[in-house]
């Protein structure tokens, strides 16, 4: 018998595996032109809808590479070794501690790069503390996207609703914090219950690790910095791809100085740029043969709360019926303009609501395929219910939270 590779090796052979979302995504990207071209979708409209979503893709684009370049400057593994340092063994401020850095991650750098990034992280994590490693998985799957609504940057959805209802970010910040605080309170209470607290050791304690040093402190200190001045952009009111542009150039000449050999083409999120212009193609093209007739009439035509409830569960249902991209975008399409209340509570439905299934958000699939990857195995009857209990608490919650502060 052939001796066992191990998880190295296993993980090293998923990794060679062509991804199967490149495949989906190369599909949208065909589909997508087919229409354009064949007449299915107008010239104009889909001239429009690519002016539309081209400064979306740019900060895409940038602020993936600026996280991957500062996951490759360590500053990930620094801070969540310090985090556990900071816990003193105690295990239930491990938890509250990894809420917070998984939360600030995702607001900051968006869910993408909570669930490309900081998943090896958290894993890497558990096997230097002797713990499970699901919990922590766990972790950053649900706050990658309970945690996307407070900053335009946090979700690409938050994008298109700040455009659409015309929000600088620190006032769109400011309308969507309660819905936020909302979400992430549903999220660590169902966390701790569901996943951190079956799993806690015999007495509540674990090894902290040895302090983190990073291989290369200025390569260290210069994706901080970029990842500060990008921030700063954006509480200044800078546009955010200007932001993630500058503070991406930052970092990569930090990199082209102390570690050419890192910098390489595959940074560039090819698969995920494609995805979205395709998907919003085809998209805009089902709408008009039938698509937004059907998702008018799950949003109905009343307006105040219970108009702002169903546009929150709608926006959940669809995103887990299909994906929570293509769920916003439908939405908003139907959606009268000045309609700000269930645009919104769509926007959260959208956000906080694909839990349910591991296609609802690009970033749980992305997370599956770390875990995988990783030779994690995700139990998929217990991740599923527990998914659609949150999916829908948090909606709740948060679409609550928003109307109540309106």
């Amino acid at each position: 018998m052939d001796p066992d590779p191990g998880p190295t090796a296993t993980a090293e052979r998923v990794r060679r595996r062509p991804h199967p979302l490149d495949l989906v995504a190369l599909a949208l990207a065909v589909v997508g032109a087919g229409c354009a071209l064949s007449g299915l979708l107008p010239r104009a409209e889909a001239v429009a809808t690519v002016q539309r979503i081209l400064p979306l893709l740019l900060f895409l684009g940038t602020v993936v590479v600026l996280a991957e370049l500062t996951a490759a400057a360590g500053t990930f593994d620094v801070v969540a070794t310090r985090l556990a340092i900071a816990a003193r063994g105690r295990y239930a401020l491990l938890f509250l501690l990894c809420v917070g850095f998984a939360s600030v991650t995702t607001i900051v750098l968006n869910l993408d790069t909570t669930a490309v990034l900081l998943t090896p992280v958290m894993l890497a994590l558990a096997r230097r503390l002797g713990l499970p490693a699901l919990p922590l998985a766990m972790t950053t799957v649900w706050l990658a996207n309970t945690a996307s609504l407070l900053l335009p940057v946090s979700n690409l959805t938050n994008l298109l609703a700040a455009d659409r209802i015309d929000l600088a970010p620190l006032a769109y910040a400011a309308r969507m914090a309660a819905p936020q605080l909302a979400a992430i309170g549903a999220t660590t209470v169902l966390l701790w219950f569901c996943w951190w607290r079956p799993a806690r050791p015999g007495a509540g304690e674990f090894r902290p690790p040895p302090t983190p040093v990073p291989a290369d402190r200025a390569l260290h200190r210069t994706a901080v910095v970029g990842c500060l001045f990008f921030v700063a952009g954006i509480l200044a009111g800078v546009p955010i791809g200007f932001a993630s542009t500058v503070a991406a150039a930052l970092v990569l000449a930090g990199f082209a100085v102390r570690s050419r050999g890192t910098l390489r083409w595959s940074l560039v999120p090819w698969r995920l740029l494609v995805f979205v212009t395709g998907l919003f193609l085809v998209v805009q093209t089902l709408g008009r043969y039938g698509l937004d007739d059907l998702v008018g009439q799950l949003l109905g035509p009343a307006g105040g709360a219970l108009g702002a409830l169903r546009a929150g569960g709608t926006g959940a249902l669809l995103a887990n019926g299909v994906n929570n991209l293509p769920a916003y975008v439908a939405g908003e399409a139907v959606l009268p303009v000045g309609d700000e209340p269930r645009l919104l509570a769509l926007l959260i439905g959208t956000n906080v609501g694909p839990l349910a299934t591991p296609w609802a958000s690009l970033a749980t699939l992305i997370w599956y395929e770390r875990c995988r990857a990783a030779g994690v195995a995700v139990p998929t009857a217990r991740f599923l219910a527990t998914g659609a209990v949150l999916a829908v608490v948090a909606t709740l919650t948060a679409v609550a939270a928003l109307l109540l502060t309106r």
